[in-house]
This record gives C-alpha cells, structure tokens and sequence, in this order.
C-alpha cells in the first residue's frame, strides 16, 4: 500500500476548521453509501449513443458493493490506489462509488489522456487496480493497454468495460469489468480515518508531467458543501458533459447532486445538436463549466426560446472568463456566476446570481464560506486594493499536498497558505479578479496543459528543433489553444501543423495537449544572459492573434 506524504495543516486551523462543522468526521465511503439508501429509487441517466444506461441509486449502489467485493477478493484493500479512465458512463460511477467504499483511495483520470500520462499516473501513484473502456469513439484503448501496465508493476487488477464492444483481444491479466461483478459483494463500507487520502487527481502544470493533487475526506468533504452550496446552474436538474475523469467533472456529477438527492444524467459526447435536444427531451438545463460548454450551445442555430428557458443560469470556470462570453450570455438572457479555483484549491471565489449584475460580470466574486484569501507581491508584501499580486489563498477545502513531497513544500508555507501562481486584483469591496498567471500553463476547455510538458517532448520527437516555446493564444470557443514557436536548424524546411501534432500523438501524448498552431521563428526575445523571456513571447503571440 502507497503512502504519501501530507503537509502539516496548523493545529488551530485543523481544530476551527472542526469546530465550525466544515470538517465532520465522515468518510466519503459513508456519505455516498447513506445517500444511495436515502434516495434508492433516485435515477441516474448516461445519454450515451454507445453505452447508454438508466438505473437507480439504490442500483448502483448494488453494483458498487460487488465491484468492491471483487476487487477486495483480488487483494485491493483499503488504503491501496484505484484508478479509472473511462468516458461518462456509469462503470465510473460503479467504480468510483465502490473504490470509497473499500477506503480506497480513487485516482480518476480524463478519457483522452494518451498513453504517456496514464503511464506516468498508474506508475507515479502506485495504482493497485485500473479500470479502462475497451473502445470509445476512434479510440482503442485496448492498443496500448499492454504497455501501459508493463509500465506500473504495483498493479494487481485490470478491468475493461465493453468488451465485446469492439476492440483488440484483452492483454494477459486483464478480465472484463463485469467478471468482478459477480463476486461476493462487500457488506459494508470501510470506515478509514477522514484524515486520510481519498482521490488524487492529476494536473499539468508547470512541471513537464501531471501533479497529483492529493484530497483526503475531509477536504473533499467540505469542498462538497462548498460548491453544492453556490447554486450556479439555478438548482435546476443539469446534463453534465465534463468529463467524470476530471475533478471538477466528477464532483459536479457523481458527488454533489447524488448527496442531495438530485437525479443525475450525463452525455459522453459533447454534441450541441444533441445536448440541445436532450434538454428538452428531459427538461434539463446546461452549459456550466468551462465557457466552452456555453458558448457551444448559445452559438448553436437549434437554439430556441424554449431551450432559454431551460438555459436561464450557468456558472462558469476553469478558465478566464472572457467578457465577449457574459455579454453573449447576457443578450440570451442567460444570468452567468464566475468562479475561481484549482484542483488544489477547488472553490475559492464566486458570485450568486442575485449579486449586482456588472460586479457580477466583471469579477470572479468573493472569497467563499470558510476561505482565506491573500495578495503579495514578489517581495511577499501584501498588495493594496486595486493593484495586481499573486493569490495565495486558505480554506477546510484546499488539498492536502502532492504526490510529489518536493511540490508540497514548494507550494505551502508553515502557516498551510497555497501560492497559487495567478495573479488578480481585488477591489474594496473584496471581489476578487483573475488578470494573469505566473505558471506555464495553457488553459483550453477547462483543462490545463503544461507548456512544459509539450516542449520537452517536442524537442524529443524533434531533433531539427534547437528551441521551442508553447505560449497560449485566445480562442473563442475553448479560451485558449496551444500554439508551438520553433527555432530550427539552418536549412531545415518549416514542419507543417499536422506532422507536428502525428508526431506529438505517435509519442503518447493527449490529443488535448496537441498544438493547434505551430510557427517557425529566427530566434526568440531573450535577457541579458540568453534566457528565452516566455512572458514577451506570450504577450506577443497572443497579441498577434487576437487581432
């Protein structure tokens, strides 16, 4: 069983943070487990065209304590790792549910990671037990799937879904996923300490692979209530198509409206004509989350007046929030809340819809319930209203480190404040505003993309590249899409986008994480010493494109 290492939250903290009720003491095992029995004959809904599934809770509860059964009669226990790479079916809500009720501790990884990052993942947090899709859409994920577990050797247990379905043959080891189903089922869930790890979520940021972000139950607890608490979409019944391998997806769907007794329906591919349609079929609303997912749907020519009155609030986050969105949304007569936070530090600011309406628009809010929030400029001294500083920022909700001890230390200081790296504004009022960030880090679609990551492995595929450097340019349907600026070798003919990205694919790598632009440069700005000024190369770049 893995063990990391979590920071030393200050005992004061530790001990408000309880005696406020913003940690309770339970497990996240016993909070699913009272809610799929408090609301058995509640309905989750997968509007899939490949795997559709419509059944209760108190069905997926039943399928949830025998996947725990099967996997406990193959030596999963409770502290070991389990991980899950599936689209928004709902074996991820199967194995998710039945990873806490064994006390595992659960490591959801989005559908369209590539090899090389479920690799790294699997190997990096010492996964016991994976569970995989055999097929989804173009992909076989089955094609790599042999090496990619040669590659983790603490793994014990792999499980496919869909098999059948499509595909190559199963590797050896591996089991379809409905063979661990038909086990004896666990009698009851686990009772870890709520202390202790629950989820690891990974995320790129300015190191070149995924940082695991540790959460333990009582912080993923109170970001729960955190975040089910703000009511962005209204409070009404939602579909949900961020992927349940993200956190934010995963908690927004599989958590929040599950202990609260709220039906849950999910569609595995975001189709606006199919989204818009299936709002209307079942009285849905849509679009919170990262601005694509709004602007996807307000832009789409099957909008009518009927789906706007479904579509009446969102809330929207994991990146800027540009001001050509809220106005769109606006003219709909869409009320739009902004957000801010991080899979460290999941809700750190917002707003509510009866906020005023240009503070509203303007803004990312203010602190939420239980959150501290702090500016310093680069002496460490706090800043005044109105200027810039980097966010720091402290709350019952903010992980509890790194799978990586070095990034903990680096990321925390004694009195347990998380440097974020965003830089922001806040007015007088306290509102807090995002206006740039110290990391090298692309934002498109809600997920975060390492610059660094695709740099290194460019000049690794690459050899004719001498330098390289991926910047952000906006876009306006995903935020921001990577853009890669190449210094060649003399007499080497400029590679077209589409042989780039062949080869960035070919190595491992996320189709998400793909460049969308690829340029050639003679050099790039530098200091006094020859250092590449990646700041000057973004402003420029995404200047240039901007216009």
């Amino acid at each position: 069983m893995p063990r990391w290492e979590s920071r030393k939250i200050p005992d004061q903290l530790a001990e408000q943070w309880r005696r406020l009720g913003r940690w309770d003491g339970t497990t996240m095992g016993e909070r699913i487990n009272e809610a799929l029995v408090e609301h058995a004959e509640q309905i989750l809904r997968i509007h899939s065209l490949e795997r559709p599934w419509e059944g209760t809770f108190g069905e997926l509860r039943t399928r949830a304590l025998a996947l725990a059964g099967g996997l406990s009669a193959r030596g999963v226990r409770e502290g070991d790792a389990v991980a899950f790479q599936l689209p928004n079916w709902a074996e991820a809500a199967v194995a998710f549910y039945a990873s806490t009720f064994l006390g595992a501790v659960v490591v959801p990884i989005v559908h369209f990671y590539g090899p090389k990052e479920v690799s790294y993942i699997l190997r990096r947090t010492e996964v016991a037990a994976f569970v995989t899709a055999a097929r989804f859409g173009r992909r076989d994920y089955l094609d790599d799937l042999e090496s990619v577990c040669a590659r983790a050797p603490s793994l014990a247990v792999v499980a496919v879904v869909g098999v059948g379905a499509g595909g190559g043959p199963l590797p050896a080891g591996a089991v379809p996923f409905e063979e661990l189903e038909r086990g004896p089922s666990l009698a009851r869930p686990a009772v870890p300490s709520p202390d202790s790890p629950v989820l690891i979520a990974y995320t790129s940021g300015t190191t070149a692979d995924p940082k695991g972000v540790i959460h333990s139950h009582e912080t993923l607890g109170a970001e729960v209530r955190q975040l089910g608490g703000t009511e962005a979409n209204g409070g009404l019944p939602s579909l949900v198509g961020t992927p349940v391998g993200h956190f934010m997806g995963m908690i927004g769907s599989l958590l929040i409206p599950v202990l609260r007794g709220a039906p849950v329906n999910l569609i595995d591919v975001w189709d606006p004509a199919r989204v818009l349609a299936t709002m209307l079929s079942h009285h849905l609303t849509a679009g919170s989350g990262a601005t694509y997912f709004l602007t996807s749907l307000l832009d789409h020519p099957d909008l009518t007046d009927e789906h706007l009155r479904y579509l009446r609030f969102a809330g929207l986050g994991g990146a800027t929030v540009p001001t050509a969105v809220t106005a769109k949304a606006k003219a709909a007569g869409v009320s739009v809340v902004r957000m801010y936070g991080s899979t460290e530090h999941p809700s750190v600011t917002g707003s509510r819809h009866e906020d005023d309406e240009r503070q509203r628009l303007r803004t990312d809010g203010r602190p939420l319930d239980g959150v501290e929030l702090r500016l310093l400029d680069d002496d460490g001294r706090p800043v005044a209203p109105g200027q810039p500083g980097e966010i720091w920022t402290r709350g019952p909700d903010c992980c509890v480190g790194y799978t990586d001890p070095e990034l903990t230390r680096a990321a925390f200081d004694a009195d347990g404040w998380y440097r974020t790296e965003d830089i922001g504004v806040l007015d007088r009022d306290g509102r807090l505003t995002i206006t740039d960030r110290k990391k090298d880090v692309i934002i498109r679609g809600g997920e975060n993309i390492s610059a660094a990551e695709v740099e290194e492995l460019l000049l690794r595929v690459m050899p004719e590249v001498l330098e390289v450097a991926v910047v952000a340019v906006p876009d306006t349907r995903l935020g921001e899409q990577p853009c890669a600026l190449l210094r060649l070798a003399p007499g080497t003919p400029a590679p077209g986008v589409g042989a780039v990205r062949e080869l960035l694919a070919a190595a491992g790598l996320g189709r998400q994480k793909l460049p969308e632009y690829v340029e050639t440069v003679d050099d790039f700005p530098r200091t006094s010493t020859g250092k590449i000024i990646k700041a000057e190369i973004r402003r420029r770049t995404a200047a240039r494109y901007a216009s």
